[in-house]
């Protein structure tokens, strides 16, 4: 893979691009990028996770002029995607002055927005949203110089292309159209032949690069336990030389910090370390003297580093390209390797499933393991390594302190099982231990054995359910489609959950605050619906004021009956 460095870019955007960490290029990257930047009109077929963000990113950032209102314009499917794209495209025109940038899409306020069109080069947008301002007279495409469709098929499905028409035909002939898409159907091409003059293609190979001989597994377990199953992970299958990756260095620091505590010989790398420290790292993690090394994506780039048996995927990457890269340091040589990846909800397991389409390679759920599953390991390489000593012989040194030892009256086997028991005691670590943790069903939480938690906040406090329906997303991260009925009474509410979901909650929502009140939450128990007629609430709880299905559009509801 080619090098960032080798583009013909200024030197601000290369310098901002090494501040993102970039160094090697993508495989769209490198094949979009140069044409791009020519100013012809190009088709690029690429799925999501293969960096597409940056292949017309860094071209657009580079062809603005400082200054100059609304030179490129930027369309994308959903706000999520606009609001990525912006964040990125901010990194990459850091040091270019006068290259503003307007990020316009429905639900956020007008007056911002209508703010930043007034300094914006560069315009991302929703189809919608950007007609509406159109429709104002507040962003004006005569000058546009460059326009982007990311996405395009997905824009096609949602329904947008009359408003792609429109927006576009306010725009110059001669200018540079750049889309993106995953799939090249007959609308796409469509959409080509009307937008575009003699466009080039690029297209990649959909990721489909992973080595066979990688065992790539993955386990669900709460955020709040990821450091102790990384812990397991390494006790139980003890690789003499991984790699563990994280998105952040102070997730590197951190994660350093606490596998030292427990006696791992471990070691950091990320971009805040100054040259000579990195490279002394690497010679540690080469030379075998530190087994683990724990790195950034930015600062892994280009390691080389002979028998590194697994990859740990502690924290899922951004890229799914990224992916490939780091499992792909193991299993060289013809080898076999192995790669762990850890999820923490749903969304993580989606995103799993994403990478295992992407790969083409199967990435399978494993549980947890735990003390005593890695006792029995040892103990079982302990006695194979016994056997090998008495076959080989190699302590016969050590035979007149044994016939000392049994002229005492202790016989040969109480004195094997007293030196096993020693042994045992002087293992270094002590195992963190597990609960039993169902794994998140990626399918949807409405599958599966529903149970109830209750929050010790309701009407009382003014709770309803967008409330309850907010604080669970941001605190477990599990969809709002996952959750349930919600029943509110006086002084506690009632949510039904599936019960991977359920654990999620109770593990994160402990003492945090719906509306500046402190939550504690509890388990009810299991059910398959609502309390049914006949049973009995509990003393002084009264008749929920608001019975609310979050699958379902919500509804306030006076005065609800029993048997409604």
């Amino acid at each position: 893979m080619k090098e960032f460095s080798s583009l013909q870019l200024s030197a601000e955007l290369l310098r901002a691009i090494g501040d993102v960490g970039y160094d090697t290029m993508t495989d769209i990257q490198e094949r979009a990028i140069p044409l791009a930047l020519e100013g012809g009109d190009l088709i690029g077929r690429s799925s999501t996770g293969t960096g597409k963000t940056a292949a017309f990113g860094i071209p657009v950032v580079e062809r603005c002029v400082p200054g100059v209102r609304t030179q490129a314009l930027i369309l994308c499917p959903t706000r999520e995607l606009a609001m990525q794209i912006a964040e990125e495209i901010r990194k990459f025109a850091k040091y270019k002055p006068g290259i503003g940038i307007a990020t316009v899409y429905g639900g956020q306020s007008m007056e911002t927005q209508i703010r930043q069109l007034r300094t914006a080069a560069i315009v991302i947008g929703t189809p919608g949203r950007v007609m509406d301002h159109m429709r104002r007279k507040t962003l004006r495409l005569d000058g546009l110089k460059i326009a982007v469709l990311d996405e395009a098929d997905e824009m096609l499905n949602m329904g947008f292309y009359e408003d792609m028409q429109t927006i576009l035909s306010e725009a110059p002939e001669e200018r540079q159209t750049l889309l993106f898409s995953a799939t090249m159907s007959p609308e796409i091409m469509r959409l080509t032949g009307e937008f575009q003059k003699d466009p080039k293609m690029v297209a990649v190979d959909q990721g489909k690069k992973t080595i066979g001989t990688i065992e790539q597994l993955y386990y669900q377990v709460p955020q709040s336990r990821k450091i102790d199953t990384l812990k397991l992970l390494l006790e139980l299958y003890e690789p003499k030389r991984s790699l563990i990756f994280c998105n952040t260095k102070k997730m590197v620091d951190d994660l350093v910090a606490a596998l030292a505590a427990d006696g791992f010989r471990c070691i950091g790398l990320h971009g805040d370390m100054k040259q000579q420290t990195r490279t002394q790292v690497m010679e540690e993690f080469k030379s075998g003297r530190i087994g683990i090394l724990i790195a950034t994506d930015v600062a892994a780039r280009g390691i080389d580093a002979p028998d590194v048996e697994a990859v740990f995927n502690y924290d899922i990457p951004q890229e799914f390209e990224y992916y490939i890269h780091r499992i792909g340091r193991t299993g060289r040589a013809g080898k076999t390797g192995r790669s762990f990846t850890l999820a923490t909800n749903r969304s993580q397991v989606y995103k799993i499933r994403e990478i295992e389409r992407f790969t083409g390679a199967p990435i399978a759920l494993r549980p947890a393991p735990n003390a005593r599953e890695i006792a029995q390991k040892k103990q079982e390489l302990f006695l194979g390594r016994v056997a090998e000593a008495a076959e080989t012989k190699p302590f016969e040194e050590w035979r007149p302190l044994l016939g000392r030892l049994l002229e005492t009256g202790i016989s040969a086997e109480e004195a094997a099982l007293a030196l096993m028991g020693m042994f045992a005691q002087a293992e270094p670590r002590r195992l963190p231990v597990l609960p039993k943790e169902e794994p998140a069903r990626p399918e949807g939480g409405a599958s599966g054995r529903r149970v109830w938690v209750s929050l010790d906040i309701g009407r009382d406090q003014r709770i309803a359910p967008n409330y309850i329906v907010g604080a669970m997303v941001d605190a477990a991260g599990i969809p709002a489609k996952a959750i349930g009925k919600i029943e509110i009474y006086d002084g506690h509410t009632n949510v039904e959950l599936s019960r991977p979901d359920a654990e999620l909650v109770m593990e994160n929502m402990q003492g945090s605050r719906i509306r500046g009140c402190p939550v504690k939450v509890t388990l009810k128990g299991e059910s398959e619906g609502r309390m049914r007629y006949g049973q009995k609430r509990r003393p002084g709880s009264g008749k929920p004021r608001f019975a609310r299905d979050a699958r379902e559009p919500y509804t306030k509801r006076r005065g609800a009956r029993r048997g409604d």
